[in-house]
C-alpha cells in the first residue's frame, strides 16, 4: 500500500522533507504539502529580503518537487483552531509532518515593548515583502531616527530596506506599498544595536558589503569597538571578512555627502522603551563582555527614535493538540518525533537557527526517520482531506492554482520588478480562480 505522508508548511524544511520522502520511497508514498496560504514557499516568499533575488531562485528547485505526481500542494488550508485539527489530519496520514517555521517574534521582553511604533522583524518584514499577514501594518517612518535591535542578518536586512531610494530597489520583488512609503520616509538616522561586540556578529560578508553600496548611506562604527587587530586571525574565515568590512567602515569614516547615518553601535542591550504613547526613545545598558557573554556594566543611555525594529529571534506558532516548548518556541519533539505518526521538521523542530540549506539534511533526516517508524496503514490520505475541506468550506488551492497567482502577480509587475504580489488574499484567490 501507498505511504500517505501530510506535511504542514510549504517552506524549504517542508519541500525539502517531501523531496526527501520521494526519494527514499519511491512511487509508494504520497503527500500532500498543506499551507494556509494560497502561496507557497514560505520564507522564500515573505522573509528572504526582496532585493536578494538569487537566493529567491531556490523555489525552482522546489517547484520540481511540487510538480512531481505524487506530490500536491493544498493552499488555503488552515491547520489549527478554525480550520484542520492535528487529530484529524493523524486519522487522514500515516505521517503527519509540521514545517511551520517561526513566523512570529521573539519578544524583547522589556517594558514599553507594546507601545506603537515597536515593530517585530516578522512584521516589518513581512510588511515589505506583502505578506497579507501584515499588509496594513504602516510603519512611522515620518520618524528621523531608528533602532534596528540585533547583530543578524535580518537587522541589517531592515536596515537596509530602510536606507535604500526607490531607484535601489530596480530588480527586487518589494512590493508598491513599501515603495511608495520609503519614498516619502524621513529616516536619517539608523542605529544597529548589538549587545556583543565586532567578532560575535552573525552577518555575513554579502549582507556587510551591501551597506558600503548604498547611494544615500553611509556606515559608521567606532574604531573603539574592536579588539586588537591580531584578534581577527583566530576568527573563522566568513567572519573574518566581516569583521574586516567593519573595520573599513571604521577606518574610513562617514561620507558626509550622504543624508542618511547607519550606525553599527555595539557592546548595547535594549532595557526599556520610553514614550508617552509612541516610542520616543530606547533606553540601553552598555556592556562588556565576559567569558564571551554580555554583562551588564550599569551605565544607561537614551536613544531617542520614533521606531523601534527588533530582530532578536522568531517562534514556532503553537498548535491546538501538539505540545510546545515555551521557552525554546518549538515544538516538543524527540530528534524530530513528537508522537506516534507525528513529527517536525527545520525552525520547528529545532528553533530559529540555521540558513535555508540546513533545512534540506533536516528533512532527509526526519524523512528517514519516518520510513524507520511508519508503515502503510490504508488511511484516507488526500481523498480524506478534500472531503474533509469540502464539508469546512475550504477552498483548496492547488500548485497549478498558485500557478495562477504567479503569472498574474508577474503580468501586474512596475517596470524593473519581477512581480507586484497580492497582499490580499482574496485577490489571491480570485487570481487562482480566474
Amino acid at each position: 500500500m501507498t505511504l500517505q505522508i501530510a506535511i504542514v508548511g510549504s517552506g524549504p524544511a517542508g519541500y525539502y522533507t517531501a523531496e526527501a520522502a520521494q526519494k527514499l520511497n519511491g512511487g509508494d508514498v504520497r503527500i500532500d504539502i498543506i499551507d494556509r496560504l494560497p502561496t507557497p514557499f514560505g520564507l522564500i516568499r515573505a522573509g528572504v529580503a526582496p532585493d536578494h533575488q538569487s537566493i529567491k531562485a531556490v523555489s525552482r528547485r522546489y517547484e520540481k518537487t511540487a510538480l512531481s505526481d505524487n506530490v500536491r500542494f493544498a493552499g488555503n488550508v488552515p491547520v489549527g483552531d478554525g480550520g484542520i485539527a492535528i487529530e484529524d489530519l493523524l486519522g487522514l496520514y500515516d505521517a503527519v509532518v509540521l514545517a511551520t517555521g517561526a513566523p512570529t517574534d521573539r519578544p524583547l521582553g522589556v517594558p514599553g515593548e507594546n507601545l506603537p511604533g515597536v515593530l517585530g522583524s516578522a512584521a516589518f518584514v513581512g510588511w515589505y515583502n506583502g505578506h497579507p499577514d501584515f499588509a496594513d501594518l504602516a510603519p512611522p517612518l515620518e520618524s528621523e531616527a531608528v533602532v534596528v535591535v540585533g547583530n543578524g542578518n535580518v537587522a541589517i536586512d531592515c536596515a537596509r530596506i530602510l536606507a535604500k531610494l526607490p531607484e535601489e530597489f530596480e530588480g527586487a520583488d518589494i512590493v508598491q506599498h513599501a515603495v511608495d512609503a520609503l519614498a516619502v520616509s524621513q529616516v536619517k538616522c539608523i542605529r544597529i544595536v548589538g549587545r556583543r561586540g565586532p567578532h560575535q556578529v552573525s552577518f555575513t560578508p554579502k549582507e556587510v558589503g551591501e551597506m558600503g553600496e548604498l547611494v544615500r548611506a553611509t556606515p559608521i562604527v567606532d574604531p573603539a569597538a574592536f579588539p586588537p587587530v591580531e584578534d581577527d586571525e583566530a576568527l573563522e574565515p566568513g567572519l573574518r571578512k566581516v569583521v574586516t568590512a567593519l573595520r573599513g567602515f571604521a577606518a574610513a569614516g562617514p561620507d558626509l555627502e550622504k543624508p542618511v547615518r547607519v550606525h553599527f553601535d555595539f557592546f548595547l542591550r535594549p532595557v526599556a522603551v520610553l514614550g508617552e504613547g509612541r516610542v520616543e526613545a530606547l533606553r540601553l545598558e552598555r556592556t562588556r563582555l565576559v567569558d564571551g557573554r554580555a554583562e551588564g556594566t550599569g551605565e544607561m543611555l537614551d536613544i531617542p527614535c520614533g521606531m523601534v525594529v527588533s530582530c532578536i529571534g522568531y517562534r514556532t506558532l503553537p498548535i491546538a493538540g501538539v505540545p510546545y516548548d515555551e521557552r525554546g518556541g518549538r515544538f516538543v519533539n524527540d530528534e524530530g518525533r513528537i508522537s506516534p505518526g507525528l513529527y517536525c521538521v527545520g525552525w520547528a523542530r529545532r528553533g530559529a537557527t540555521g540558513t535555508i540549506g540546513t533545512n534540506r539534511p533536516d528533512g532527509f533526516a526526519i524523512s528517514e526517520l519516518i520510513a524507520s517508524q511508519v508503515t502503510s496503514s490504508g488511511k484516507a490520505g488526500r481523498a480524506g482531506l478534500d472531503a474533509l475541506a469540502a464539508e469546512k468550506g475550504i477552498d483548496i488551492v492547488t500548485f497549478r492554482d498558485w500557478q495562477k497567482i504567479d503569472a498574474a502577480e508577474v503580468a501586474r509587475a512596475r517596470g524593473g520588478a519581477p512581480r507586484e504580489k497580492f497582499v490580499l488574499v482574496d485577490d489571491m484567490m480570485s487570481a487562482a480562480r480566474s
